[in-house]
């Protein structure tokens, strides 16, 4: 009897060189030079400039990284934050900034908000603020570019750990927002207290400090700076702080009260950072959505943002009552503490439901 042997197939080899034509990548053969999948039809011009410059060995770096930390890391690692995906590629920023588009747009808002005090301030604007208002925008919007600038930092750091580019550049643009707006405060209040008899330009740093009124915010802001996971920091300014307390504070309060106190000045600087907000969320709620509806890790990531939200939902929660005296401190009171909150929890409803989770731990649901 004899038996028929079947060939055998040959071992499938692994790439591992770096040299010109030594694999194929996705559009090596396409006549637009295209190398990744566009998210539409055409790859846009942030595209372009975003997606995997910053590199990545499951895709490019066939010999894997060149410089490894002393840890074992290589120059980015996936196990930097907790979340998990089963492509961190896929993330596309809503905003669509990337260096050029952002120092454009950075320079038109410092533009247009020293033509908003320098306007104010020639018209003698300044002088006509009621006098308890001039006191909180001392004491109370002093404290607060604090909490920007903790925020600003904050995301800074966090930035460097993004695994890839587009991930990168939206954490990095939410740091730059926020520092620029601390600053926008600090050169706004120096400018209106030349025209103003005794304002105390320190006061601000003085109840940030020691103020029981900021002391909640204050916790916050330290405990968000002090996480060691990148996706940690990133996710409470934008899903926590900025509903619970950045736009109950700015819009709430700020921009609901300062017209009833002869100012139109204020609400108009603030204005700039509602702007930001409102960019840096549609990110956030982008990212961390394809992140809760992963094919793979969907379960896990949500049980782990879900516990995010708690953790830092109690102390924004504890932060936000903190600050009810503040609305007390206005001459004219036009704008209830207990709606601005209501409103917030709205906010934080509305933030949970576009990702994809549950926020009753911090707020009753309806």
């Amino acid at each position: 009897m004899s038996v028929t042997q079947e060939p055998i197939a040959p071992a499938t080899t692994v790439t591992k060189s770096g040299a010109a034509g030594a694999a194929k990548f996705a559009g090596s053969e396409s006549r637009k030079y295209n190398y990744f999948e566009p998210k539409g039809r055409r790859a846009t011009h942030y595209e372009d400039m975003t997606v995997d410059v910053q590199p990545d060995p499951k895709r490019y770096l066939l010999q894997d990284w060149i410089i490894n930390f002393a840890d074992g890391d290589g120059a980015y690692a996936e196990s930097w934050t907790k979340a998990k995906s089963s492509n961190w590629h896929i993330f596309r920023a809503i905003d669509q900034e990337w260096e050029r588009t952002h120092y454009q747009r950075q320079s038109t808002i410092v533009g247009m908000i020293a033509n908003v005090t320098e306007n104010g301030r020639r018209s003698g604007a300044v002088k006509r603020f009621d006098r308890a208002w001039v006191k909180v925008l001392q004491d109370h919007v002093g404290a607060y570019k604090h909490a920007e600038f903790g925020l600003g930092m904050a995301t800074m750091q966090a930035q460097r750990y993004g695994y890839t580019q587009m991930i990168n550049n939206a954490i990095l643009t939410n740091s730059s927002y926020k520092l620029r707006f601390a600053q926008d405060l600090t050169l706004y209040l120096g400018e209106i207290g030349l025209d103003l008899d005794g304002f105390d330009q320190e006061a601000g740093k003085a109840h940030w400090l020691d103020d029981p009124v900021w002391q909640g915010v204050r916790k916050l802001i330290e405990t968000i700076g002090g996480a060691t996971d990148y996706l940690e920091q990133y996710f409470p300014v934008n899903v926590v702080f900025e509903p619970l307390v950045g736009e109950l504070f700015r819009s709430g309060f700020i921009m609901q009260v300062a017209a009833s106190q002869n100012d139109f000045m204020t609400p108009a600087v603030v204005s700039a950072a509602e702007g930001d907000f409102e960019r840096n969320l549609a990110n956030t709620i982008e990212l961390f959505g394809i992140l809760v509806n992963d094919e793979q890790n969907a379960e896990a990531n949500r049980v782990l943002f879900e516990g995010w939200l708690n953790k830092y939902g109690t102390l924004a929660t504890e932060a936000a009552y903190q600050l009810q005296p503040i609305w007390s401190q206005p001459r004219v009171k036009i704008a209830p503490f207990v709606d601005a909150l209501a409103q917030s929890h709205d906010r934080l409803r509305a933030i949970g439901g576009e990702i994809g989770l549950d926020v009753r731990s911090v707020v009753p649901g309806r």
